[in-house]
């Protein structure tokens, strides 16, 4: 009898730990659906009608099922951007690199496991410009019983940024690839696809008469007066004096980097990527495309509405849509035509803006979070990452530009790599991408002569359980300009960032090896290197970064 009531506590104790993982079932469908912004009408594709998309939240340790239906004329994939995809490569998403893609009538089964992984993420299309609608929030929650590591706050909010097309993007991305020339700029950011206040928009039911504070250099917002009584088509975050809110902010924007703030509040971050970060206070998120922030926010404020501003960064001379994106932040009980208290938002070329944030990430690295970055490395890797030139009969110029690194711009298959290297298919790719260039130059200095690049799908091969150190080095073939990279199936360590040339002798020395932010995308400066260190854990992963691939 003792010891059958000891095996019942036994087992009572184990229950929790088997039950507590769930199965997660969603079903997306994709779906054409009109919508109006800056005055126009157009069709969109979507998930379930929804721009942004359905958030999808789970608990870490849950296995997510997602069964897309495909009801347009594309073709389709989702990634699950940020999930590591522990022996789900499958179901990363990524078209013609880990499956083939989702025909038109068709449709297909997403599952994976959210292993080790807690915080915001999202999911986007994979193939052409479909995520420019496409996208929607990720929220995984700690397991049950697991506290945040910070402040439990009152609520949570997702707040997705975006940019908008008046034009139908796939058009656009196909007119780009025929010409040669660089796709058009995008005509609005977004928050949560909203993009605030129009000029010269009556459909909107806004007088706006001769101002335009959504102009390039208005950085100050002088021209504000309408803004008093506007709120069309604009997102509004509504809080409770006193109280505390979670902020998982999401840059789904196909090309900007964005800068995010609201008027007389601070920010507290707390996570990136899904990473827990030491907290650190700031009036301003930077957030490149594919990367996330969650922050807490003090609704400290006295009662009344204040502006939340999206815009963008570039410090070089590549084309941004230069449009601030609006929304408010309201208190309860503010009253009707109170006047909007109005933020000063960055210049667009504020690199020292983004270099404090960047500089002010780092990993929790506690006992029960660390951070385990590799202290030793088996593959040390070079790439130099741009642009080049190479012929095209039908642009117009005679040639287009590529992206290429270390002078090789990926061929995209008509066979999966994945479904190559598992099945044997011999033919589709080659291992022999290059560690580093092949011929060394000053990579942020005067450009080499020749333009040209080599075309291929190659990709380089890790032994499981590898160590790798990656530098990224932008240079100035063109136009030097920042660039975010993001890794399929892993997470990485940013190690040390700089401007120039990196130095493989001082720069190591100056490495972060305790307490370096974990993450999934990272930006490179412009003219400038990043370096990441991770370990390559998650066998017959595709480790994609940008249009160079890396096989584990």
């Amino acid at each position: 009898m003792v010891c059958w009531v000891r095996t019942l506590l036994f087992i009572s104790v184990l229950v929790p730990a088997f039950v507590e993982c769930r199965i997660r079932h969603y079903h997306f469908n994709v779906v054409v659906k009109n919508a109006t912004k800056l005055c126009s009408t157009k069709p969109i594709v979507t998930v379930n009608g929804k721009f942004p998309g359905p958030r999808l939240y789970a608990r870490e340790g849950d296995n997510v099922l997602v069964r897309l239906t495909n009801h347009v004329q594309y073709n389709v994939t989702i990634h699950w951007h940020g999930v590591r995809q522990l022996r789900t490569g499958w179901s990363d998403g990524p078209a013609y690199i880990t499956q083939c893609p989702i025909q038109p009538g068709q449709n297909f089964l997403y599952n994976f496991t959210l292993t080790g992984q807690r915080g915001t993420l999202l999911w986007h299309a994979h193939i052409s410009w479909l995520r420019s609608t496409v996208h929607g929030a990720i929220v995984i929650l700690p397991k049950k019983g697991v506290p945040y590591p910070f402040p439990k706050p009152y609520k949570e909010k997702v707040i997705v940024l975006g940019e908008w097309w008046k034009a139908d993007t796939e058009a656009v991305v196909n007119q780009a690839t025929q010409t040669g020339l660089p796709p058009n700029i995008s005509d609005a950011h977004t928050i949560n696809g909203h993009p605030g206040p129009v000029p010269n928009c009556s459909s909107d039911g806004i007088s706006i008469g001769p101002y335009t504070i959504r102009v390039p250099f208005d950085h100050n917002f002088k021209n504000r007066n309408f803004l008093r009584f506007v709120n069309a088509d604009a997102y509004t975050l509504h809080v409770e004096t006193g109280k505390t809110y979670l902020l998982r902010v999401i840059n789904a924007a196909v090309n900007d980097e964005l800068f995010f703030k609201i008027a007389n509040h601070n920010l507290t971050v707390v996570e990136v990527d899904a990473c827990y970060t030491k907290p650190f206070e700031t009036d301003t998120l930077f957030l490149g495309p594919g990367q996330t922030t969650t922050a807490l926010l003090k609704a400290d404020q006295g009662i009344g509405k204040y502006l939340i501003a999206i815009s963008p960064f570039m410090d070089t001379v590549v084309a941004v849509d230069n449009l601030t994106g609006i929304g408010y932040l309201r208190y309860n009980h503010t009253l009707a035509f109170t006047p909007t208290t109005f933020v000063a938002i960055p210049a667009v070329n504020a690199t020292p803006v983004t270099s404090v944030f960047s500089d002010s990430l780092r990993s929790l690295n506690s006992k029960q979070y660390p951070a385990n970055i590799p202290l030793t490395i088996d593959h040390s890797l070079f790439f130099t990452i741009g642009v080049g030139i190479n012929p095209c009969a039908t642009c117009f110029n005679g040639s287009r530009a590529v992206a290429a690194i270390n002078n090789v711009s990926f061929v995209m298959p008509t066979t999966a790599i994945l479904q190559a290297h598992y099945y044997g298919i011999n033919g589709v790719f080659t291992d022999d991408f290059p560690a580093k260039p092949a011929i060394p130059f000053n990579y942020t200095g005067t450009p080499p002569s020749g333009l040209q690049t080599m075309n291929g799908t190659k990709v380089y091969r890790l032994a499981y359980n590898s160590t790798v150190q990656l530098v990224i080095q932008g240079n100035s073939i063109i136009a030097p300009e920042s660039h975010p990279a993001h890794l399929h199936g892993s997470n990485f360590f940013v190690v040390g960032r700089g401007v120039g040339n990196f130095d493989p002798e001082k720069d190591p020395l100056k490495f972060n090896l305790v307490d370096p932010v974990e993450r999934n995308t990272v930006g490179v400066p412009t003219a400038g290197w990043t370096a990441i260190r991770f370990r390559a854990d998650n066998p017959g992963n595709i480790k994609k970064i940008t249009k160079c691939f890396i096989k584990s």
